[in-house]
């Protein structure tokens, strides 16, 4: 089945024990910053409409809502690198250290050990940001690659399958991105562009056990996701039963939101968890192979430009990294 050890992922999880509970303050705030905006949002439009006949409250209403819940989606993509910066690679910093068997600093928090681990590998948000986009653009090439070596096979509806394999690899792809971004931490590199391009040739190397093991928890965390969702079904209608003239799209949508926010807070590092654990088994010992390097180069552009940046970089003044936020 896979490689990875669910226990010991768990126990993980325990051990962060801050760093998950300010996921869920995060997440969870976002997902009732959504229904509260968008609530205020239909009331306002609901007052508006009163200037008018039933149909025309019933439009400023939905419109009210909907400008409401644009508004809070602006914000949050604003705010998704700084997320990325303080949350999850401050989460995957503090793994890794328990996950390599070592106890953390005496006196200091996990939070703020973090912090200064993140800094020193990723000056400023913006950095980390630009690694994790050439990151996921070079995972979707060689997603790109295994669906071609599917294609030409003599299989019976191979382009059915490709299609399935296709939707499929998006989603189990989405939990390596973060794996890779663990090896820059791991590393000690201050040059990430660097760590994140030998992270990638040896993921390349060994996609197999790897796209194996995300196909698993692809499975198991948006499994729980859809049960999540069923169960958060009630709440999100009681929900919309409180905003003014019952915004009929609200109770579906408030339910993806509050599930969204228990995959984003609790399944997402728990399975990155278990993809550290087999990634870090399976490179052990490994070097990048210059083959792989090569098809890589061939095979997609974000590639060579992580390359190409890895080369130029210039190691931050001291302070460049004191002013990283956090």
């Amino acid at each position: 089945m896979w490689d990875f050890s669910v226990g010991r992922a768990l126990g993980l999880m325990l051990k962060t024990l801050p760093f998950v509970l300010l996921r869920i303050a995060v997440y969870f705030g976002v997902a009732v910053a959504y229904v509260l905006v968008t609530g205020t949002g239909a009331g306002i439009g609901w007052g508006v409409g009163g200037f008018g006949d039933e149909g025309f409250r019933a439009s400023t209403t939905f419109w009210g809502g909907l400008i409401g819940f644009g508004l809070t989606a602006a914000v949050m993509y604003l705010l998704r690198e700084y997320i990325l910066y303080v949350v999850k690679a401050g989460h995957i910093a503090v793994l890794i250290k328990l996950l390599d068997g070592e106890q953390m600093p005496e006196g200091r928090s996990q939070i703020a050990y973090a912090r200064r681990e993140v800094s020193q590998r990723f000056a400023q948000a913006s950095v980390l940001f630009g690694v994790d986009q050439l990151i996921k653009g070079v995972l979707r090439a060689i997603t790109g690659l295994v669906r071609g070596i599917v294609s030409i096979l003599p299989i019976p509806g191979a382009q059915q399958l490709v299609s399935v394999l296709q939707a499929f690899l998006r989603i189990a792809v989405g939990f390596i991105d973060e794996v890779i971004l663990a090896y820059a931490i791991r590393t000690g590199s201050n040059n990430a562009w660097a760590s994140a391009q030998t992270g990638l040739i040896l993921y390349a190397q060994n996609y197999k056990p790897m796209l194996k093991n995300a196909a698993w928890l692809a499975l198991i965390v948006y499994g729980l996701s859809f049960l999540v969702f069923l169960v958060m079904l009630a709440p999100a209608a009681l929900a919309v039963y409180l905003i003014p003239g019952a915004w009929s799209a609200g109770g579906l949508i408030f339910a993806l939101l509050f599930a969204w926010a228990v995959k984003a807070a609790l399944l997402e590092p728990f399975a990155i968890t278990c993809m550290m654990q087999v990634y870090f088994r399976t490179i052990e010992g490994q070097v990048p192979d210059p083959a792989w390097e090569a098809k890589l180069d061939n095979l997609s552009g974000k590639f060579r430009t992580l390359k190409e940046k890895a080369q130029n970089y210039q190691p931050p003044r001291a302070t460049d990294t004191a002013a990283a936020p956090g």
